[in-house]
């Protein structure tokens, strides 16, 4: 019997998803006719017939829709190994692996640590910044031991759905924000946004950890912002440009553009109330973690007092 090619299972699932050999030989980057040895060769593998390719688009077997979820289960495992292998030769390290969105690895996270570094003896950080969604990826495959995010203060997020424990260490804003006119007032009101004449709302990508809070918010004030997305980016900073460019309305942390806001180069875009009051979260690995780790996380990380509040429009 051949031994199991795990790229196989991803092929599996390419064409259990579209049920075309030809479709999914392009997602795969192969011509047809290899793609499809590869799917005989999982099958002769596994010792039955996987699709049904008497019709079109082809069909999972009953043998195929039981092995789809074990297919997902053992690409699952696969991908956890590298990281798990990393923790447990990492067992006796005193370096901490911390994952980190953008927006607080360039604002929230240097204070943050100088006021730890004050109270509690840390080694070597290191530091892995990116968008929410692979910093999820990297904590759930152990590639690190903690990551530092944003988080709704009224909803659960995947990792709060999952059961990975989390501490609070901070507070922040999320503030719709615009470019002023001369006068002061917002060149980009949200709230004076009408069905002729929308709001221009620069957007996160769907990526995006503050996307997501964002459009959180936006399903409950949808009724209320007739609103037209003409700029989307996965950074806060990106995003702060933009809205500095005078492009239309972010919402952007209030830690990121406190600056702004105190020198006028941005104004608050919208009603005090409808800003987001959000944590600033430190989630940790679910398994076996280092003594410095767990020394860390048992530290009681500071707590950081919440930004000033935004004045009215």
């Amino acid at each position: 019997m051949k031994t199991l090619n795990l790229s196989w299972l991803e092929d599996f699932l390419a064409l259990a998803a579209s049920g075309n050999f030809s479709r999914a030989a392009d997602e795969r980057h192969m011509t047809q006719p290899a793609f499809s040895r590869r799917i005989r060769a999982l099958e002769a593998w596994v010792g039955a017939e996987l699709f049904d390719r008497s019709v079109q688009p082809a069909t999972l077997t009953d043998t195929g829709q039981w092995f789809d979820a074990v297919a997902r289960d053992l690409l699952a495992r696969a991908a956890k190994i590298p990281g798990e292998a990393q923790a447990f030769h990492a067992v006796n390290s005193t370096t901490l692996r911390i994952a980190s969105t953008h927006a607080l690895s360039f604002t929230f996270m240097p204070q943050w640590l100088r006021g730890l570094e004050a109270r509690i003896e840390i080694g070597q950080v290191r530091l892995v910044s990116d968008v929410l969604q692979r910093c999820e990826t990297m904590l759930m495959e152990s590639q690190v031991q903690f990551l530092l995010t944003h988080a709704p203060v009224d909803s659960k997020n995947n990792l709060d759905k999952q059961g990975y424990p989390y501490v609070v260490v901070g507070k922040d804003w999320l503030v719709p924000v615009s470019s002023p006119k001369k006068d002061g007032t917002p060149a980009h009101a949200l709230n004076k946004g009408t069905v002729k004449n929308p709001s221009k709302l620069l957007s996160y990508s769907t990526e995006s950890g503050l996307g997501r809070i964002v459009d959180i918010t936006h399903a409950k004030l949808s009724k209320h912002l007739p609103t037209k997305t003409v700029f989307t980016a996965h950074l806060a900073s990106v995003l702060r440009t933009m809205a500095l460019d005078g492009r239309g309305v972010a919402w952007l942390p209030q830690t990121l553009v406190t600056d702004d806001l105190e020198s006028g180069l941005l104004v608050a875009a919208a009603p005090k109330s409808w800003c987001v009051d959000m944590q600033i979260r430190l989630y940790r690995d679910k398994t076996t973690i280092s003594q410095a780790a767990e020394n860390f996380w048992h530290s009681n990380p500071l707590q950081t007092k919440r930004a000033r509040p935004i004045t009215k429009v």
